[in-house]
């Protein structure tokens, strides 16, 4: 972990309208993520933490506020550019893996792939996450573990600058839950991807650099974590 800012978050808010029911999903956000970072956000369903993480992947846009990536301000860019912020820097990881179920696992990573400017192999990258045996393997004939795998290599194989995971266990059990753990860990360690993991599990909190809980839409506290664990430590 780096003390060079990655992300800058100034004044973030977001009121999403349904007829004349507004709800405040952010409610003025500050906060900075650094180079090299892997960070946790923890807080109770309605805190606000999908929509933060998909704002910072470019997924969504905030309703007032700003928003920087390095020297760049996000916050007022096209769609255009925002598209192609998301596929040269980010990687994203979802809680369901969203594999293309016709294709192999080899097939699913390349189609990242087959558009980033400097990509991995998607040899390279399945077996980063301990799957190289299986790569011609559909996702049918995978564990819910080897596919959530197979979306994390399919995520790093684009080499991002940033991997955004929202709930990357929560469809697993503890111990498969530490093997997708330790795949985002050493992706974060070796590749200095910088790396947010949404997650209500606060046990997952000890392999981070800092852990930021939100409540209310509103940062309520952020913890440095002076020693961090490997997730094989992790007691779920």
């Amino acid at each position: 972990m780096s003390d060079r800012v990655a992300f800058r978050v100034e004044g973030l808010t977001k009121t999403y309208t349904s007829g004349a029911i507004a709800v405040q999903a952010l409610r003025g956000i500050d906060l900075a993520l650094y180079e090299g970072e892997l960070v946790v956000l923890l807080g109770p369903s309605g805190s606000g933490k999908s929509t933060l993480l998909n704002i910072l992947g470019a997924l969504d846009i905030p309703s007032t506020g700003r928003i920087f990536f390095r020297e760049h301000e996000l916050t007022g860019m096209s769609d255009a550019a925002l598209t192609a912020f998301r596929r040269e820097h980010v990687g994203f990881v979802f809680q369901f893996y969203n594999l293309v179920p016709s294709l192999t696992a080899r097939e699913n990573v390349a189609l990242v792939t087959e558009i980033s400017k400097r990509p991995m192999r998607p040899e390279e990258a399945l077996e980063r996450v301990g799957l190289g045996h299986r790569l011609t393997h559909f996702p049918a004939e995978l564990s819910g573990g080897e596919q959530q795998r197979v979306a994390i290599a399919r995520a790093i194989a684009k080499r991002p600058e940033v991997l955004l995971c929202d709930e990357p266990t929560g469809a697993l059990d503890s111990a498969t839950g530490v093997t997708v753990l330790e795949a985002l860990y050493e992706a974060n360690r070796d590749l200095g991807t910088i790396t947010a993991l949404i997650t209500h599990n606060a046990a997952i909190r000890r392999i981070a650099h800092r852990t930021i809980r939100l409540a209310d839409g509103r940062v309520a506290s952020i913890e440095a974590n002076a020693e961090r664990m490997e997730p094989a430590g992790i007691e779920w």
